[in-house]
């Protein structure tokens, strides 16, 4: 459903897929949403229109119609998704010879399964169930949440295989979604290491030490955290600057801390950036920052701006339980923080910004990690073997 311009994990992770299987010889078409995600405005250009089918390099897209609905709250998130599982459809005819099918979007991938008599790769890009439940946003005991579960239990049993990005994920599909081990193949997001790159000279330029923030405004994050650690720091080195860049449904909440704190330290940038912007204003920071929420449970999905934040070669602070905690003392790449500990988060930045070498250190670590692990390339050709496996069978 999602897919670049549309900003998130979900429509990163698709786009690097898709070029990845393009790099490793793949022809690849596209089936997603008109841009929509997280505000909910649909660009003119595709006004009036089912759908539309254009080019993103070498990758065709068919971009089908949507609502202008912001993606907030469980209800508008579930109809959104049963939106597109219809208008998805909308692109059958126009699809062509299919191999294989992957899919972010379930319902659709497996009716094109079915239609196509080709074999389907479901992609876990998060437990969103349990999320829900674990950031207190829906009753574990609901109705509407069993009946979730269940619909999800019999999609994931009509799949071939399912690509869980999260070696966390596993444990739940196979327990409390009954998927057999042998079905499960994770293949992690990647990042397109031809955009996201060390401009060091760029940062050396800047007066500010910038600690910086990307992506979406969502619930999964704690923006209150930065905040009462940029206050902090704000009474002791005027010379650091923390940005937050992106654009969803917390921004108004965010605004509001900002003015209630009285920070002035704290710069918002509310705009859609395309990727390379994206990776321009990441190479200019000096610090990256990854402000998961305190959640219920170790968090046990892999946050794909991890691996974007390691490609440019800077230093991460992860505030964080669970598998990107790991994942972050694991690759030497960062700084490891509870959420919610703002006052460790502004004793970490001063520490950072007063020793270059440690900085520089954990930079390069992460951009060596990535380059042998997980380049798009990589993620392209296990996918594809993956792929071309079930589709011999079939």
């Amino acid at each position: 459903m999602y897919f670049p311009p549309d900003i998130g994990g979900s429509a990163t992770r698709a786009y690097n897929m898709a070029k990845g299987l393009f790099l490793n010889g793949c022809t690849v078409t596209v089936v997603a949403a008109f841009p929509f995600y997280p505000h909910g405005k649909i660009p003119k250009e595709y006004h009036w229109k089912p759908l539309k089918v254009e080019q993103m390099g070498k990758i065709r897209v068919i971009r089908t119609w949507m609502p202008p609905i912001k993606s907030e709250g469980f209800f508008r998130r579930i109809l959104l998704i049963g939106v597109f599982a219809a208008t998805a459809l909308f692109a059958l005819p126009f699809v062509g010879k299919v191999d294989a099918v992957w899919a972010s979007s379930w319902i659709p991938g497996l009716v094109y399964g079915r239609v196509k008599r080709r074999p389907v790769a479901l992609n876990e890009d998060d437990l969103t169930l349990e999320d829900l439940v674990d950031l207190k946003l829906v009753d574990e005991n609901s109705f509407v949440l069993r009946a979730a579960e269940g619909v999800y239990r019999f999609l994931l049993t009509k799949s071939d295989v399912v690509t869980p990005v999260s070696p966390g994920y596993v444990e739940t599909l196979t327990n409390k979604y009954r998927v057999e081990k042998s079905r499960i193949h994770m293949v992690r997001g990647g990042v397109d290491l031809t955009i996201f790159k060390p401009i060091a000279s760029e940062q050396n330029a800047r007066k500010k030490f910038v600690v910086l923030y990307s992506g979406a405004f969502s619930f999964a994050y704690d923006f209150e955290q930065v905040f009462k650690a940029a206050k902090i720091v704000e009474g002791i080195d005027e010379n650091i600057q923390f940005v937050v860049q992106g654009k969803g449904e917390l921004l108004g909440s965010m605004l509001s801390k900002i003015d209630e704190l009285n920070v002035k330290n704290v710069r918002i940038i509310d705009k859609l950036l395309s990727r390379e912007s994206v990776a321009r204003l990441l190479g200019q920071a000096h610090v990256l920052i990854l402000p998961l929420a305190n959640f219920k449970k170790p968090y046990r999905g892999m946050s794909s701006k991890l691996y974007e934040y390691q490609a440019v070669g800077k230093p991460i602070i992860c505030c964080s339980t669970g598998l990107p905690r790991e994942y972050i003392e694991e690759t030497c790449s960062g700084v490891v923080l509870h959420p919610g500990d703002y006052r460790s988060l502004a004793a970490t930045v001063l520490k950072l910004k007063r020793n270059p070498g440690l900085a520089r250190k954990m930079g390069d670590n992460g951009r060596a990690y990535v380059e042998s692990e997980v380049s798009i390339e990589a993620i392209g050709a296990r996918m594809q073997e993956i792929l071309t496996t079930i589709s011999n069978r079939a």
